[in-house]
């Protein structure tokens, strides 16, 4: 037993859902707890859960929609000093909250994120890394290198934070890794916290995620564009460039039309980063009242 506290976000995948619980199941040492933040509309979660009792799982619900609320209810409501997060769609190895509280011992006050591996029946899952090196983001002006499907971090310094930007619908991690380290806070990658992300979409539901992500991105470069943080411009304009150089000129080049997610782009990123222009200001989304 540690003082470690897993919080996972769901929206009524029970299967996905259980194949992650009996994954924390075989891992020595266990957590003290395991939140699971149910955002469903149905009960196969609160059941499910009740399956897991002697794992110290415990059912928090969530009316509002959205994983930033969800991981920020989840934040609120665990126990635990560190604070492990991962998704319903992931799997973690036996080493996991072991590996998690060592990290945490040895950099306290950071943001640790770690290897997050394809499934062997999901080899298109997104939201991968898999880099073999430790890396040190500490004291660098970057987004996207939090992947908060496998990471963990000081649970009290988190909300005391801000948590995650609520009204972002997507890149909420990205955001919270960018004001994280713009903060002189510490943030590191290791490839030795690993799960594996069993993501089974279809090609027409990862279109739509596809645009769902790029919207989110679009809000979060608009927030901080509105702040005047001239970091955000510059990812903007790499995000552009790369997309670009990767999509675009090779089916120009080719004489192909433009595939359909760079459709998915363009609907995406342009009203995302229009309502990050006009409408968000500040930092995040959590109240002082939940702060406390």
């Amino acid at each position: 037993m540690t003082d470690a506290s897993v919080i996972i976000p769901t929206i009524g995948r029970p299967e996905r859902l259980r194949a992650c619980l009996e994954s924390l199941a075989g891992c020595d040492p266990r957590p003290a707890e395991v939140v699971v933040v149910d955002q469903s509309t149905t009960g196969d979660t609160t059941a499910l859960v009740e399956e897991f009792s002697d794992l110290g799982a415990r059912r928090v619900a969530c009316e509002s929609r959205g994983v930033g609320h969800a991981r920020n209810v989840g934040l609120v409501s665990a126990r635990g000093q560190v604070a492990l997060m991962t998704d319903d769609d992931c799997t973690v190895a036996d080493s996991w909250v072991g590996e998690g509280v060592r990290l945490a011992r040895e950099h306290p006050g950071a943001l640790i994120t770690g290897a997050v591996l394809a499934g062997e029946e999901s080899p298109m899952a997104l939201s991968t890394k898999v880099d073999p090196a430790p890396r040190d983001y500490t004291g660098e002006r970057t987004s996207g290198v939090l992947y908060t499907n496998n990471a963990l971090g000081p649970r009290a310094e988190l909300v005391a934070f801000g948590g995650f930007d609520e009204r972002l619908p997507t890149a909420e991690d990205n955001d919270l890794c960018y004001r994280w380290l713009r903060a002189g806070r510490g943030l590191r990658y290791e490839p030795s916290l690993r799960v594996w992300h069993n993501d089974m979409r279809t090609p027409a539901q990862l279109r739509v995620r596809y645009r769902e992500y790029w919207r989110g991105q679009g809000a979060f470069y608009g927030k901080h564009l509105r702040a005047r943080e001239r970091d955000a411009l510059r990812f903007l304009v790499y995000d552009i460039r790369a997309y670009v150089r990767r999509r675009v000129i090779p089916h120009l080049r080719r004489g192909r039309e433009l595939s359909s997610d760079y459709q998915c782009f363009l609907r995406g990123m342009v009203p995302g980063l229009a309502r990050g222009l006009i409408r968000l200001s500040g930092e995040n989304g959590l109240s002082d009242d939940e702060r406390r």
